[in-house]
């Protein structure tokens, strides 16, 4: 477990920008088979992200979701970390944090996506 995060991160990352209504970002999410995405401004730095529980709960609000915009729904500043923390650095992380999705980043860009379900991944795959 003292490989590199980035070893097991998602390098194809779908994201949305601030002002994409929800309406716009399940269709997104939807089409790629994604069940989170991080929220990027308009310079590439993440402002929050956004996952299919958050959008659960949206719903459950009967809010319009052609109406609200993803810096309104999305959890802000999201736990990032450096593409070379270890596996394990992250794993611990992420069960403090209580959080599924990390977002690594090498200085302000943005490198790729971890959720758990990349970690349980690595196990099955594991002989």
């Amino acid at each position: 477990m003292s490989q590199p995060i980035s070893s097991l991160m998602q390098r194809q990352v779908g994201s949305v920008g601030l002002d994409d209504t929800v309406q716009a970002i399940e269709a997104q999410m939807a089409a790629k088979g994604l069940s989170w995405v991080p929220v990027l401004e308009s310079n590439g730095v993440v402002l929050g992200v956004i996952s299919a529980s958050d959008l659960l709960r949206f719903h459950a609000d009967k809010k319009d979701p052609s109406k609200v915009c993803a810096w309104q729904l999305c959890t802000h500043k999201p736990i990032t970390v450096r593409a070379d923390a270890t596996i394990s650095e992250v794993a611990r992380l992420m069960f403090e944090k209580s959080t599924h999705h990390v977002v690594v980043t090498e200085g302000a860009n943005i490198q790729g996506v971890v959720s758990s379900l990349d970690f349980v991944r690595t196990f099955i795959s594991s002989p």
